[in-house]
């Protein structure tokens, strides 16, 4: 299996309801350091993965709507953990590799990991497959 994996951040606010969240339900801030995995079984025809400054670039877009913002605000309703925080970011990278927004070379994807480092001593992530069609 071959992999490629790009990274950036964001900077967010949110509030985490419930009473398993401590004093977390608070309004507070966090700094995510965001890493995307795309895998796929052989090489292309140009020898790679996907294209890794389309892949910078999409992972950029993808997380421009959250980056910076008040989550309680951008994604009302929803309990913004770090695990759905790397679902949603996935499902925002797998919708670009069956749109086309990664390339051609991303027909080839069998799976995608979104991996969100919440400090040096933690961090969760979200891995599937890609179905295209």
């Amino acid at each position: 299996m071959y992999a490629v994996e790009v990274r950036d951040h964001i900077m967010i606010a949110h509030s985490l309801k419930g009473e398993t969240f401590g004093p977390a339900q608070a309004l507070h801030g966090a700094t995510f350091v965001v890493d995307v995995a795309f895998f796929r079984e052989e090489l292309d025809a140009d020898d790679i993965v996907v294209d890794i400054g389309r892949a910078t670039e999409t992972l950029k877009a993808a997380l421009a709507p959250i980056n910076y913002a008040n989550l309680d605000e951008a994604l009302p309703g929803k309990r913004t953990t770090t695990e759905f925080l790397a679902k949603h970011i996935f499902d925002a990278m797998a919708e670009a590799a069956r749109t086309g927004a990664l390339g051609p070379n991303a027909a080839g994807l069998t799976k995608i990991r979104v991996t969100l480092n919440e400090s040096h001593v933690a961090r969760a992530w979200y891995e599937g497959a890609l179905g295209h069609g």
